[in-house]
C-alpha cells in the first residue's frame, strides 16, 4: 500500500543516491580525495553480521564435555537422557535433580524461580554429578561404547606410562561405582594395572566411568586388545652387572594390614562353642 507522505527533497536525494550508488568525496580532502561508496558500505556491514540461523547456541552437554580436563566425558544422547528408565534411582542422589536434569537438556527454568549465586553454584554441581552418573550409565550401551571407542583410537584418555608398554592407550576406569570413594584412574589393556592419570584429570570423579566400563569394551572389540605383555622385566643392574637378590636383603618387610573387625556376637559364639567342646572332652567315657 502506497503511503500518501509528501516526499521532501532530502528523501528524494536519498532515494537517487541509493538508485544510482553515489561515490561523495571525503569532507576536508576537496574532489580530489578518495571517494566512499555510502550504499555498498552499508550493505557490506549488513553482510557482516550474522543472522540467526548462522549461530548455533552451543548446548550444556556440549559446553561442559569441551571444559578442560572433562576429555574423559563423552556426549550422552539427550535421548538417552530424556528416557525416565535410564535414570533410575538418581533421584535420590543428586540434589535439585529436577532443576539440574533441566540445565542439563537445555529447558527453561520457570519464571518464578529466582536462585542466588550460592544457589547457582549448588545448581551446577548437582548438574555436573547428574550428568556423570548419567555418563557412567551411558558408556556401557551400545553407543556409548561405540562413542568411546572412538576415543580410544584417537588416544584421548592417555597412554601407559610404563615403558615396557610402549605408549599403549589406556581406558578410565574408576576404583568404586559410589560417588566421592576416588578419583578417575587409567587402565591399560597391555600390562593390565591401573595408574594416576595426568593432573588435569584428577578433578573427575572415578565413579563416572565406573568399574566395568574398560572391561566390557575390550570385551565387545576384542580386536583392540593388545596380546598379554611377553616382555622380560626390568632388571636392576650397576656398573653393568646384574644386581644380586640378596642385595635388597636389609630391606624391610611391608607392615601387615590390620585384620577386619570382628562382631561381638560372633566372638562370644566362639567362646560359648569352645567352652562346649572342653565340657565334652573332660567327661569320661561312658560305658
Amino acid at each position: 500500500m502506497a503511503s500518501n507522505r509528501p516526499v521532501s527533497p532530502g528523501d528524494a536525494a536519498r532515494s537517487t543516491a541509493a538508485d544510482i550508488g553515489w561515490r561523495v568525496p571525503v569532507r576536508g580532502l576537496g574532489n580530489a580525495g578518495p571517494a566512499m561508496n555510502l550504499v555498498a558500505e552499508t550493505e557490506s556491514e549488513e553482510s557482516e553480521e550474522p543472522t540467526g540461523s548462522e549461530v548455533e547456541e552451543l548446548s550444556w552437554i556440549s559446553w561442559f564435555c569441551s571444559l578442560k580436563g572433562n576429555e574423559f566425558f563423552c556426549e550422552v544422547d539427550e535421548d538417552y537422557i530424556e528416557d525416565d528408565f535410564n535414570l533410575s534411582g538418581l533421584s535420590s542422589q543428586v540434589p535439585y535433580y529436577d532443576y539440574a536434569l533441566d540445565l542439563i537438556l537445555d529447558n527453561e527454568p520457570p519464571h518464578d524461580v529466582l536462585l542466588t549465586d550460592q544457589q547457582h553454584k549448588l545448581l551446577e554441581s548437582a548438574a555436573e554429578m547428574l550428568y556423570g552418573l548419567i555418563h557412567a550409565r551411558y558408556i556401557i550401551t551400545a553407543r556409548g561404547l561405540a562413542a568411546m571407542l572412538e576415543k580410544f583410537k584417537n588416544n584421548d584418555f592417555g597412554r601407559c606410562p610404563r615403558v615396557l608398554c610402549e605408549g599403549q592407550a589406556c581406558l578410565p576406569v574408576g576404583a568404586s561405582d559410589v560417588p566421592g570413594q576416588s578419583r578417575v584412574n587409567i587402565y591399560c589393556p597391555d600390562c593390565e594395572e591401573m595408574y594416576y592419570p595426568r593432573s588435569d584429570y584428577h578433578c573427575m570423579d572415578g565413579a563416572y566411568s565406573g568399574t566395568t566400563f574398560p572391561h566390557l569394551l575390550l570385551m565387545t572389540y576384542p580386536k583392540y586388545r593388545p596380546p598379554l605383555c611377553r616382555e622380560v622385566p626390568y632388571v636392576p643392574k650397576m656398573f653393568g652387572f646384574r644386581l644380586h637378590p640378596s642385595a635388597y636383603g636389609n630391606r624391610e618387610p611391608a607392615p601387615l594390614r590390620p585384620a577386619a573387625p570382628v562382631a561381638a556376637d560372633a566372638v562370644e559364639g566362639e567362646a560359648i562353642e569352645g567352652a562346649v567342646e572342653d565340657e565334652a572332652m573332660s567327661k569320661p567315657p561312658q560305658s
